[in-house]
């Protein structure tokens, strides 16, 4: 059963009253509801909907289903987590969860992909930055929750669904059959791609992805026998995660200056994060991938390196999701996921819905080696190694 979202004006002001206070909306609304027009009306749709809908509801669905439309109006990242929903965000933010492996964004009205995780049931079948999920198991998902339909994507491994893919280039929706299987994302992975250059992938921000950066980036310089000559940093299809550690990436290549900063309404959200000065390749070359699959963290950690001019970006235009979603506890094991602040480069640059430009520009949608090879050539470049200077 699907409840069309309630939005309450009254809820709201309170809702953002708690936080400012530091007190959970939950309890500012039990001190406020009696005291407007609009809280008084809550109360009483509440009651007759329970009493005489034409079907039974339980009372703690609906005010779940009220708060989620209310934290909906505001923006597509903002969420109401129940129990199940707050569970779900604590392991994947541990890179481990039952699911199929994709990150989903809204977009235009649409459940969009915004980067399929490396290794999951969902790359392995073929899905891309920029599909729509538009049905599940032929069930239309038009009206749903952002975080209904996550809840709907995650589940028992082995068990199975079907997903109705809109795809632009494509003539007409398509069905694609995914087996659910434990999602458990090895967030960094290094090789040496020839003597004296690496290569990391960070496919996702998590808890520990700066200690895994750190022993890759150690590992490929043993096994070079000297420091590597250059670096190629893939950040492609990486759609963020756990700021802290996208800071601690971009600060193992910077001596000084800004790496991010946030601003928002409340004093707590005005921070700045900068560079501790120790570069773990001593001023050598880097370049950086990204496409329109990169968001959030992996974009602060483009959006510094490049604005310190201190790598290329190579690629096409990242994803453009420059928001900050504070987690907030509440009560019986629920939390509210609300926007609080807006991430800016150490230039100013925002990023939120705007994205970050490469400085070369290469689609590499059906040409990964010519992708590879012209970020080597990059590396390799005499200017590149002449050094970069800062543009602040």
């Amino acid at each position: 059963m699907h409840l069309r979202p309630l939005t309450l004006i009254g809820i709201v002001l309170s809702m953002v009253s708690g936080i400012a206070l530091g007190i959970s909306g939950y309890h500012m609304w039990l001190d406020y509801r009696g005291e407007t027009p609009e809280s008084q009306a809550f109360d009483e749709v509440l009651n007759q909907v329970h009493a005489s809908y034409v079907n039974e509801v339980d009372r703690r669905e609906l005010v779940s289903s009220a708060l989620r439309g209310m934290l909906g109006e505001l923006d597509d990242h903002s969420n109401y987590l129940d129990e199940q929903d707050y569970v779900g965000l604590q392991e994947e933010t541990n890179g481990r969860f039952g699911g199929v492996g994709v990150e989903l964004g809204l977009m235009d009205d649409y459940f969009t992909v915004i980067a399929p995780l490396d290794d999951t049931p969902a790359e392995r079948a073929g899905l891309r930055s920029g599909d729509r999920i538009i049905a599940l198991n032929s069930e239309s998902l038009k009206g749903r929750h952002l975080m209904d339909v996550v809840t709907l994507l995650r589940g028992e491994p082995g068990s199975d669904l079907i997903l109705t893919i809109d795809r632009v280039g494509q003539d007409a929706p398509f069905d694609v059959p995914l087996t659910r299987a434990e999602i458990q994302v090895a967030s960094v992975k290094g090789e040496l791609i020839e003597p004296g250059y690496g290569y990391i992938r960070i496919s996702q921000f998590q808890s520990n992805t700066a200690n895994e950066f750190n022993r890759a980036l150690d590992a490929l310089e043993d096994e070079n026998d000297e420091p590597l000559a250059g670096l190629i940093l893939d950040l492609r299809n990486n759609p963020g995660g756990v700021l802290q550690a996208s800071v601690s990436v971009a600060d193992a290549f910077l001596t000084d200056g800004l790496i991010v900063y946030t601003e928002g309404r409340l004093p707590s959200s005005h921070l700045k994060y900068r560079a501790s000065g120790r570069d773990a390749l001593d001023g050598r070359p880097m370049v950086v991938l990204i496409n329109q699959g990169s968001a959030s963290a992996a974009e602060i950690v483009a959006g510094a390196l490049q604005d310190h001019q201190r790598a290329r970006l190579i690629g096409v235009k990242s994803y453009g999701k420059g928001s900050v979603q504070s987690v907030m506890p509440l009560s019986g094991e629920r939390a509210l996921k609300l926007t609080t602040a807006y991430y800016y480069t150490p230039s100013g640059r925002t990023i939120h819905k705007s994205g970050i430009e490469p400085d070369i520009v290469y689609d590499a949608e059906d040409d990964e080696s010519g992708l590879m090879a012209e970020a080597l050539a990059t590396l390799k470049d005499e200017e590149a190694r002449e050094g970069l200077h800062a543009r602040l």
